[in-house]
């Protein structure tokens, strides 16, 4: 059965976390691609911290921090990781 990942992230504060999770959840999504799995695509949620129906805006899933007063927009680390797999085309040297 084809699968389409639509919300995959981590809700914390901590972006560090976040940042360390990208890789190896991917490593893991191309391991069950690998596999044969059909893998229709992956959403990383989210682009930017969002307000949550049980949390409000309390937990932080974002790849950019949202300033609630002036609604800027400021790339975080984990921002970067994702990207550069995307460039790569490549997770974990693969």
């Amino acid at each position: 059965m084809p699968v389409l990942v639509t919300e995959h992230g981590l809700g914390h504060d901590d972006d560090a976390l976040r940042a360390a999770f990208i890789e190896p959840a991917l490593a893991g999504l191309l391991d069950v691609i690998e596999e044969g799995v059909p893998v229709l695509g992956y959403l990383h949620w989210t682009l930017l911290d969002n307000f949550e129906w049980v949390f409000g805006y309390d937990v932080r899933f974002g790849l950019h921090e949202v300033d609630r007063e002036t609604f800027a927009r400021t790339p975080k680390p984990s921002a970067a990781v994702y990207a550069a797999i995307a460039r790569a085309h490549a997770v974990g040297g693969r």
